[in-house]
């Protein structure tokens, strides 16, 4: 009897093991390639050598300011036009023209149902609006916007849109994550790829996780993210020239340092703010180049746009993707355990938090560091 067991397991553990190879390779075959190995990415031919970086920083003012969305919108939507018209029509012509993190909405204070008013949807009558001053520019217009779609309803999006030479929508680029613990007070609300990322990937693709856009004046890839190397490094290895950055608040430390460590250029886009107590952490906006130097900045909280010219053919030539040692940190990296799991934000919109708050609760409920039990270390 205990002959016959033991045959039969050793069955049972070769089928198992035949089961996962299986799975194992069907997974591998339908995954897209996301990293070349030998170290280059794909990209576009240059429709020239060296292309033109244009970074606007400006006020806002936010929506609920305003009597209503409609007029709001209008408001904020016209300055961004005359200051596209401004970045087209001084200095030499833009190929890129990057605005901040919210340009069109602000920001608004609230509940999450009160501040689903003040989103836009993308593609909508703003992007249309910006991309007749995209045609008329002959540039590439990027933004950021808290945003609402009807896939995701009670959701609280924030997107950086890339509106091309033609005017249309060419990319949306979801914000990866938040940064999370960087005040007692409460945690960010809006909904990113980390916090729904298999409905993500069953919607978009894994590719859509870290997306390059190749133009034809190179790789560029958009996020709203700070504070988060491994973010970007994964951006670095997708093939990405030029990143560019969209913020409310931000380190030029973190910018400069970016740009060194994945080897591309990079531009990040700060909001201006009134004469108080924010106005410290306005404006700084720069253009920086793959050793981290600093091309352009405007170190004030004036409203400005400043430029710099990136000699993309030369700075592509014999390029690759960063040698990062992932084999070297491989066995730290594999035993490290993330504090909150992915897709802690896949919930029916009536069970979404509603607050800073209520966010941070759920993050502590679903904490995989504050309730760990004795052992599991």
């Amino acid at each position: 009897m205990r002959a016959r067991l033991t045959r039969f397991a050793a069955l049972l553990l070769a089928l198992t093991l035949a089961a996962c190879a299986a799975q194992h390779q069907h997974e591998a075959a339908t995954t897209p390639v996301l990293v070349q190995a030998d170290g280059s990415y794909p990209r576009q031919p240059l429709e020239k050598d060296s292309v033109v970086v244009k970074v606007v920083q400006h006020g806002v003012k936010n929506l609920q300011d305003f009597d209503t969305v409609a007029e709001g919108l209008e408001v904020n939507l016209g300055r961004m036009v005359e200051f596209a018209r401004r970045a087209c029509s001084e200095g030499a012509k833009p190929d890129f023209i990057l605005f901040n993190e919210f340009p069109l909405t602000g920001y608004s204070s609230g509940s999450r149902d009160e501040k689903l008013r003040f989103t836009i949807e993308i593609p909508g009558p703003e992007t249309d609006r910006l991309g007749e001053i995209a045609r008329e520019c002959d540039s590439y217009i990027i933004f950021g916007s808290y945003a609402r779609d009807a896939d995701w309803p009670g959701h609280i999006l924030s997107i950086n849109a890339v509106i091309d030479r033609s005017g249309r929508v060419a990319k949306k680029y979801w914000k990866t994550r938040n940064v999370k613990r960087l005040n007692a007070d409460g945690e960010i609300p809006t909904t990113t790829i980390e916090g729904v990322r298999d409905r993500y990937r069953e919607m978009y693709g894994v590719e859509e996780e870290f997306p390059v856009l190749q133009t034809e004046f190179g790789n560029i890839a958009v996020s709203t993210v700070q504070l988060d190397p491994f973010v970007f490094a994964a951006y670095a290895m997708r093939g990405v020239e030029i990143m560019f950055r969209t913020s409310t608040l931000f380190s030029t430390s973190d910018v400069r340092a970016t740009a060194f460590f994945n080897r591309f250029y990079s531009a990040m886009s700060n909001i201006t703010f009134p004469p108080g107590e924010y106005a410290r952490y306005g404006g700084g906006s720069l253009i920086v180049g793959p050793r981290g130097q600093i091309l352009a900045q405007d170190e004030t909280n004036n409203e400005s746009v400043i430029e710099a010219e990136i000699p993309i053919a030369e700075f592509r030539e014999g390029r690759t993707i960063p040698r990062f040692p992932l084999e070297v940190v491989a066995p730290v990296f594999e035993q490290y355990q993330q504090e909150v799991p992915m897709n802690h934000l896949d919930l029916p919109a009536n069970q979404l938090p509603q607050t800073r708050p209520a966010m941070k609760q759920l993050l502590d409920d679903s904490s995989r560091w504050l309730n760990a039990q004795d052992g599991d270390n």
